[in-house]
This record gives structure tokens, C-alpha cells and sequence, in this order.
């Protein structure tokens, strides 16, 4: 039976382009080396190297075996990386980008949690809803929402979720519940953006899709700052699910147009190549899918 140490030895005799180059490389007697590729000769009944007091030089079964064997042996030693990259315990620091309104209220959670388990990692989170270059920035993942860009980056879906729309029993009281989208143009409307008029909502319901010009008083591009507006009665917001839910359940909100909802968005997590993923990055990523709650998003 071959030994398999015996091709890792020819291998590096051939790589290195002597036995005696060969034998530093390994940390061995030049003897032992010579003998390992005579050996290996033995088993497989053809002579791989022709040997002079001067060179050294495959034969042609040699390139051959060469060849074939030398990426068996790559292929064991990725294995092996991997496997010592999966048991190793998640160490330095990670850089991560996110949207200003899903960091702050969804990602956070996933952070706190994953410093208080890896007691050897740093995090630094840049929260910003500009799409930065995650290469050229030095970001080892982003979070992002919506409909992706063509791109290079590898991109792992976390889930998917609609927005309700959702306003204080107090505003309510005093303006009035719409019976149709067409009506929120009279209302005052929280929006979740940069600019408080010329806004566009795009609803879906029992009749397909409809878009709504809106306006309003009050607009943020962080969701904490959205919610807080709907609460304190500045009007009618469109909030992520899993938020929406539990204020409405504690009936400080109340649902608006119940049967409608905003269009499935998507949550992303994407990193720049999925080979050699470090340990840090892939513990993050399956720390983040378990900790993120279903029915999120963002402004």
C-alpha cells in the first residue's frame, strides 16, 4: 500500500528541485528522503526521477504522477485548514457595516451577545446607510436591505419582511382612521427618509400594488427616531414588522389600512469572498441569523 508521506516527500523533492532542498524544507535526513521516493517508486513500479551526481529531472510517468497527485495533496491541505479554522476560537477584530436604523435597533442586539461569548474579539460597527466599498474600506461584512446590486460579493440572504403602517391611538383620535391609500395624502405621515415632502409609499393589497404621495411633519433616516415620532402622535408610519408588532400588541400603536402591507424586502449579509472566511467572520454571521428576529428592516 502507498504511503501517503511518501507523496508529500516526492512532491516537495520536486518542488523544491532537490533531494537536499527537500530535506531542509521537511526537517529530515537527506537519506531518509531519497529512500521515502524509492519507496515510492517500489509501490507504484515506474521510476519517477532520473538521478545524476549533478541534476535532477522527472521522467515523463513522473510529471505525470506529479501532476495527478499534487492536487490530491492540495486538496488534503485545504482540508485541513479548514478543518483547524472551524475549531478555532474566534480572536481580533471585525469590521461591520450596517444601515443607521437596522444597526441601532436590530444589529446591536447581535453584537452585545457576540463580544459576551468571544471574550477575545472587537467589534467595530460603522453605521451608516451610504453603500460603502467593503474592500476598500477594510469592512469584513455589511448588513444591507432591499434589492441587492450586481456585484462580486458574496451575499447570504438572512430573511426577508413587510412594513405596516401604524399610528397612535391619539393621532388617530383626533385625524381620523383612513379607509383607503388614496387618504393618506390628507394625513400627516412619518417619513422614513431624508426629506418630509414628495414622498413615495408603495402599498400592496387586495388590488396589487398602489404608490401614494405622502408628507408630514416629522422625517428620520433612523428607525429609532421614526418610532419615537409615531408615538408621541406625528402621524402615520410605516414600521418593520417585528416592531410594529409588539407596539401594537401593547396598544400603544394601532394598525392603519389592514390589509395592506409594503413589499417584501430582503436582508443581506455579504463579505467579500467566501474562500478562506476566517473564523471571526463565519462565527459573526451565524451569531447574527440566530439572534435577528423574522419581520425586520429598515429605513
Amino acid at each position: 500500500m502507498i504511503d501517503l508521506n511518501d507523496i508529500v516527500v516526492f512532491a516537495r523533492v520536486v518542488e523544491a528541485g532537490s533531494f537536499t532542498a527537500a530535506a531542509r524544507l521537511l526537517a529530515m535526513p537527506k537519506t531518509t528522503v531519497s529512500r521515502r521516493v524509492a519507496a515510492l517508486e517500489r509501490e507504484v513500479g515506474v521510476r519517477l526521477l532520473q538521478r545524476t551526481t549533478r541534476s535532477l529531472k522527472l521522467t515523463d510517468a513522473g510529471r505525470l504522477y506529479y501532476e495527478q497527485s499534487s492536487q490530491g495533496l492540495r486538496t488534503i491541505e485545504e482540508a485541513n485548514l479548514r478543518l483547524a479554522e472551524a475549531r478555532a476560537e474566534p480572536s481580533g477584530t471585525i469590521r461591520i457595516s450596517a444601515p443607521v436604523g437596522f444597526g441601532g435597533h436590530f444589529l446591536i442586539r447581535a453584537v452585545v451577545d457576540f463580544l459576551a461569548i468571544y471574550p477575545k474579539t472587537n467589534v467595530e460597527l460603522r453605521l451608516t446607510d451610504d453603500r460603502l466599498n467593503l474592500v476598500e474600506d477594510g469592512i469584513d461584512l455589511a448588513f444591507r436591505t432591499g434589492i441587492l446590486q450586481d456585484s462580486t460579493l458574496i451575499a447570504r440572504k438572512l430573511g426577508s419582511t413587510h412594513r405596516l403602517l401604524c399610528a397612535s391611538p391619539d393621532y388617530l383620535a383626533r385625524h381620523g382612521m383612513p379607509e383607503s391609500p388614496a387618504e393618506l395624502a390628507h394625513h400627516q405621515c412619518v417619513i422614513a427618509g431624508p426629506s418630509a415632502s414628495g414622498a413615495h409609499w408603495v402599498l400592496e393589497g387586495p388590488s396589487g400594488q398602489e404608490t401614494v404621495i405622502v408628507a408630514g411633519r416629522f422625517a428620520a433616516n433612523e428607525m429609532q427616531a421614526v418610532v419615537a415620532a409615531a408615538l408621541a402622535g406625528f402621524g402615520i408610519a410605516q414600521l418593520p414588522q417585528a416592531i410594529a408588532e409588539g407596539l401594537i400588541n401593547d396598544g400603544r400603536l394601532q394598525r392603519v389600512l389592514r390589509t395592506y402591507t409594503t413589499p417584501a424586502g430582503g436582508l443581506h449579509v455579504l463579505y467579500p469572498s467566501s474562500r478562506h472566511l476566517s473564523p471571526l467572520v463565519k462565527a459573526f454571521i451565524e451569531l447574527a441569523s440566530e439572534r435577528i428576529p423574522n419581520g425586520i428592516n429598515t429605513a
